[in-house]
């Protein structure tokens, strides 16, 4: 993320504190994403397979 980027968010009427919250946010979604990839989680039946089961 750039100065350019947080500069066209407030452009668009984010303060400060909501861009504060919408990197926080990205960013666990971030983590959480590849802690369970990275552990194997177990999906809903409903989501589509791991790439990796998906190509076996």
């Amino acid at each position: 993320m750039s100065q350019d980027d947080v500069t066209a968010l407030r452009e668009h009427g984010f303060s400060d504190h909501a861009i504060h919250d919408a990197i926080q946010v990205s960013a666990y979604f971030n983590y959480i994403n590849r802690v369970a990839d990275a552990v194997h989680v177990d999906l809903d039946p409903g989501m589509a397979p791991y790439p990796a089961a998906a190509q076996a």
